[in-house]
């Protein structure tokens, strides 16, 4: 809407660059273009104000299938106003010269024409296709449609309007049969989600099986190797024992021997020992049958005098000096005694 100020009962328009504003006075154009600012007068003014951007238009109607179901159509339509002059001479874009707003409502009747031409053709195509082919290639198809209608309206370039693009969002039936039309699709996706699971159980089940077996065998085979065990280790244990006792039968062979080698050179040595000394006591013997007796009682009195405690001094009388000088064999007692 352009923005409009008074000044001493003068009026000023400035216009947005989107908006075509055409300026009458007394009948004549006296003020004709985009984003024009002007002054003039209320009273004798005529002013038309026409959008030229790029407008969206959404329309949503309702539609049935060539199988009598009843379907909604929600499309979005672009267009623009080309030619200005065209438009306000067909339409009401005349604009209030104090307020600068439309006295009528010409883009709703642009959205009449519009919606209603899309609304037709529409129509038409989904007339003729099944409720299946409209969910799945209506949209296109419905797009196509629109855009070659509207393109071939003749009252839009008589207007000044041109379709930019046609959007197709969706085509959607009732509730209760897209509820419908779900349930297969629900059906097969939980059928296949049953599969999966029965699958994953079954692979489980295949795996936990394997474990068992493989766990099974471990046992087995550890119970193998156990009695191998034993059996090497009673083998171990007799080898242990016949070695020992060959060595414990070697080691008292040995010491029998050698016991029998000590008894045996002791008893040589005993022997012989014994031989010494019975030649020596034969020859002692011999020796002292030999000597007078005389020598054998000095040499007794030596012996005994060598076996006798130690005397520091004796003291003899005559008479027991003379008896021993008498057993010595010196009678007479002389010096040679």
């Amino acid at each position: 809407m352009a923005d409009i100020t008074r000044r001493f009962g003068w009026r000023h328009l400035r216009s947005a660059p989107t908006a075509h504003i055409r300026h009458h006075k007394r009948g004549r154009l006296a003020h004709d273009g985009r984003g024009l600012s002007f002054w003039y007068r209320s009273l004798s003014a005529a002013l038309s104000e026409v959008p030229v951007d790029d407008r969206e238009l959404a329309m949503a109607f309702h539609a049935r299938t060539a199988d009598f179901q009843d379907v909604t159509v929600q499309a979005t339509v672009t267009y623009r106003i080309s030619d200005p002059a065209e438009a306000a001479d067909r339409l009401d874009f005349s604009v209030d010269p104090d307020t600068g707003s439309w006295r009528g409502a010409p883009l709703e009747q642009i959205a009449t024409l519009l919606t209603e031409t899309a609304q037709q053709h529409t129509l038409d195509v989904l007339a003729r296709t099944p409720l299946a082919a409209a969910l799945v290639d209506g949209v296109a198809s419905v797009r196509e449609r629109v855009a070659t209608g509207l393109a071939a309206e003749p009252r839009l370039p008589a207007t000044g309007i041109d379709v930019v693009a046609v959007r197709v969002v969706a085509i959607r039936p009732e509730a209760e049969v897209e509820r419908a039309l779900r349930t297969p699709a629900r059906e097969q996706i939980q059928q296949e989600a049953d599969r999966a699971t029965y699958e994953r159980r079954a692979v489980a089940v295949e795996r936990e099986r394997a474990i068992a077996e493989n766990e099974l065998a471990s046992q087995i085979e550890l119970a193998r190797r156990e009695e191998q065990l034993v059996d090497q280790r009673g083998t171990n244990a007799r080898r242990e024992a016949e070695e020992k006792a060959a060595a414990d039968g070697v080691r008292t062979e040995a010491e029998a021997a050698r016991t029998v080698r000590l008894a045996r050179a002791e008893a040589e040595a005993a022997r012989e020992t014994g031989a010494a000394r019975a030649e020596a006591q034969a020859r002692w013997l011999r020796v002292h049958g030999e000597v007078d007796p005389a020598t054998l009682h000095a040499l007794a009195a030596t012996r005994l005098a060598e076996n006798l405690p130690r005397i520091e001094s004796v003291t003899l009388s005559p008479d027991v000096l003379t008896g021993l000088l008498t057993k010595l064999g010196r009678p007479d007692g002389g010096p040679g005694a």
